[in-house]
């Protein structure tokens, strides 16, 4: 458990008063944050709260206990861990978040009727990107590209979720670079690969929830090997200390999937940076692949 899980830990299991940095996090940063730390009934109605905090934001705590299956004294307690002092200073924090917008905290009985709104998914869409992008520097940017460009080897890693950009952002390397690996790869042990990091390498860990428990193992594996470390997640998490880097991507949506047009656009900016800087050996790469492609008839 990291420093920063550690008081987080500390502050929703012992109800204490949120310090004043913490008091400024948004309603779902809480419940996303103390999710690691609850009983699993208060762990499923966190769940239930972070698909749907339209929910407690328009309803009693008896009605809300209803919908997620679990007990009002349950939701009691989930209120005091996230360091309310009750279930309505919960109740009022989430409806102040519906001000800002975000569909997601509509009661679900709207999202039924408009979460196939062409217009309020594009808007939610670009709020992402600009919420997510008002954080991330271009100094930032250019740093990671050369890194990448400079790293004996890149590491992509993604699980569930992340799996998938993971693969993504591999693929869209290796028209600038050569040494790019995505893990975890077919019929492998995260172990046979893991044992090749080093203080050369450049490692880029996805962490969109739900995250995989060894996550923070992984975290702590790249900043012993000494390896540059981007980690990539949701506007869930707090900084993570032990990375390089860390971009969190906004992912709020207008229906009941995270809209992940935030992650999408950071990985086309990133290498979209790193064939810029890469300069004329980007481009002889890129001929040199496009000849092959022509030669085995591949568009």
């Amino acid at each position: 458990m990291s420093v920063t899980d550690f008081i987080i830990y500390e502050t929703v299991v012992s109800g204490h008063a949120m310090t004043p940095n913490t008091k400024e996090r948004s309603f779902l940063n809480r419940v996303r944050s103390a999710l690691p730390t609850l009983h699993p009934a208060e762990r499923r109605l966190g769940e239930f709260v972070c698909d749907f905090p339209g929910e407690l934001a328009s309803y009693d705590a008896q009605e809300l206990a209803s919908f997620a299956k679990v007990s009002k004294a349950t939701v009691s307690r989930f209120v005091r861990r996230l360091g309310y002092e009750s279930y309505e200073a919960a109740r009022k924090h989430a409806r102040e978040e519906q001000t800002t917008g975000s569909r997601l905290f509509l009661p679900s009985t709207e999202l039924h009727e408009e979460e196939h709104s062409l217009s309020s998914n594009l808007e939610q869409g670009k709020a992402n990107l600009d919420r997510t992008f008002t954080t991330i520097t271009q100094a930032e940017i250019d740093d990671v590209a050369q890194t990448i460009l400079r790293a004996r080897k890149t590491w992509v890693i993604g699980f569930r979720a992340s799996h998938p950009f993971a693969d993504y952002l591999r693929w869209q390397l290796t028209q600038v670079v050569e040494h790019v690996t995505s893990l975890p790869g077919g019929g492998e042990t995260l172990g046979e690969q893991l044992v090749n990091f080093t203080q050369d390498d450049c490692v880029i860990i996805f962490g969109l929830r739900r995250r995989v428990a060894l996550t923070e193992q992984l975290l702590l594996h790249a900043k012993e090997c000494g390896a540059k470390l981007l980690y990539i997640t949701d506007e869930g998490l707090t900084t993570e200390p032990s990375a390089t880097w860390h971009f969190r991507c906004h992912t709020l949506a207008s229906g009941p999937l995270f809209n992940h047009t935030a992650v999408m656009a950071l990985c086309h900016l990133v290498v979209m940076r790193t064939i810029e800087l890469a300069g004329d050996a980007s481009r002889t790469r890129l001929r040199r692949i496009e000849a092959l492609n022509d030669r085995l008839e591949e568009l």
